[in-house]
């Protein structure tokens, strides 16, 4: 039969108007695929076109953590064992803290805390140490924001304390161990009591929000990141910190 230009025509009708009939009647074909591949097998997974926007998705809940002191119990002898693992080894004063700096990270500045001014430790860290509190910033950062909380930096009020700064420190605080975690440039603490808002100076106003929801907020991330095996923390009621060090 010779394929004439009316046929042709004909002929793509009746594919479209088919193809149609198939997407009406099953839409779920009209979605894309991707493959998930794993050791053993491959499972093709049919992706949903429609996508909610964050203007129309239903913020998460808000739920913490049951207690402070069961999910946060890790004490300094717990911490010590990583802390020599991954620290340097002890920094004696500013000046050799100077000298050390290959072994060390500045983390005075980031877009997700905010440093206390530092009066018995220094702000450095160890690499390993800097990314966590990075990674735990930024993950805060992301969980107010599906929350539908207004962005807040938390703040850091200890980091490297040197020899002298622990010796300093236990002349007035009977608290303070000798042995500190915070020696070895593997340790900080969050204060868990007061936040930052990060606010468009130009912009309207933030809505208040209460230092408990933050608290709330934040302790879902640290037992995250401790349930992860990436830190030890413990929960420091007279300090109003987490106190931790990574893994």
């Amino acid at each position: 039969m010779k394929l004439t230009k009316k046929r042709y025509l004909q002929g793509f009708v009746v594919v479209t108007l088919f193809l149609a009939a198939v997407r009406w009647t099953f839409p779920r074909v009209a979605g894309t695929t991707n493959v998930v591949s794993s050791e053993d097998e491959q499972v093709e997974e049919i992706e949903s076109p429609v996508t909610l926007s964050p203007a129309t998705a239903k913020p998460h809940r808000i739920l913490s953590v049951p207690s402070y002191k069961e999910a946060f119990p890790d004490t300094n002898a717990v911490q010590l064992v990583p802390a020599r693992q991954w620290g340097v080894t002890p920094v004696k004063n500013r000046a050799d803290a100077e000298a050390r700096k290959k072994e060390l990270v500045y983390i005075g500045s980031s877009p997700y805390y905010h440093i206390d001014p530092l009066r018995q430790s220094i702000p450095y860290l160890v690499p390993r140490a800097a990314i966590l509190l990075q990674d735990i910033g930024q993950t805060f950062f992301d969980s107010l924001y599906v929350k539908g909380v207004p962005l807040h930096r938390f703040i850091v009020t200890s980091v490297l304390r040197t020899e002298e700064d622990v010796s300093r420190l236990r002349r007035f605080n009977g608290n303070a161990t000798e042995n500190s975690c915070h020696l070895y440039g593997t340790t900080f603490d969050i204060c868990y009591n007061r936040y930052e808002t990060v606010e468009d100076p130009n912009g309207p106003p933030r809505w208040q929000v209460r230092n408990d929801t933050l608290k709330f907020v934040l302790s879902e991330v640290l037992r995250d990141m401790r349930e992860q095996g990436r830190c030890y923390i413990k929960y420091e009621v007279k300090q109003g910190c987490f106190h931790m060090t990574v893994r």
